[in-house]
């Protein structure tokens, strides 16, 4: 683990490489899941400030299960998170385009009709930030649907925490970035 301030970082976020290859997975993660897309306290207000700007970009499926379930809920772990299509499809602000899987959010924001991106757990995946007692613990999340991702990332040698590079700096900031470039450089010295 590498500690920085008040964060654990997993070995894998610097150690394992990664790059979505949509063609492959199509966007597998927005489709697939136990529950929608993990919010972070105030961003539940957000979805709801921004929903009539997005809700054009978003799908009838999409649009008939937020009416259902809302613009965001509280999953059975106890979680704030984005509804499902169905109730255990796809997060229902997923759009489709040459059948890949997209965030209607994210399109929405660069089309510049809003100015959030998309939930930073969306962001920042295949990173997982879960808190702890006394310490926010960044860890690299392995699913079989990123197989291609994984292989990517090998190919064109992009460890982990490069690929979130901009999603780690909104999170995090610029000088713990660095300080978690730091050392991966000094871990990968070591080899």
């Amino acid at each position: 683990m590498i500690e920085i301030g008040k964060t654990l970082v997993s070995l894998d976020v610097v150690e394992k490489q990664f790059v979505c290859d949509l063609n492959a997975c199509k966007g597998a993660c927005c489709i697939h899941g136990d529950s929608g897309a993990p919010l972070e306290d105030g961003e539940e207000t957000i979805l709801e400030e921004i929903y009539d700007d997005v809700e054009p970009y978003l799908t009838e499926k999409g649009k008939k299960a937020i009416k259902k379930y809302g613009k965001w809920l509280v999953d059975s772990d106890g979680d704030k998170v984005t509804p499902l299509v169905g109730g255990d499809k796809e997060c229902a602000y997923t759009i489709f385009e040459n059948d890949i899987a997209f965030c209607g959010i994210e399109k929405a924001y660069r089309d510049g009709k809003v100015k959030w991106a998309k939930p930073v757990s969306c962001h920042l995946y295949p990173i997982r930030i879960t808190n702890g007692k006394r310490n926010v613990l960044v860890n690299y999340e392995k699913w079989d649907i990123c197989k291609p991702a994984c292989a990517c990332g090998e190919k064109l040698k992009v460890p982990v925490y490069k690929f979130v590079k901009n999603a780690l700096l909104r999170k995090f900031g610029k000088e713990w970035y660095q300080q978690l470039e730091l050392a991966a450089d000094y871990i990968e010295s070591k080899k």
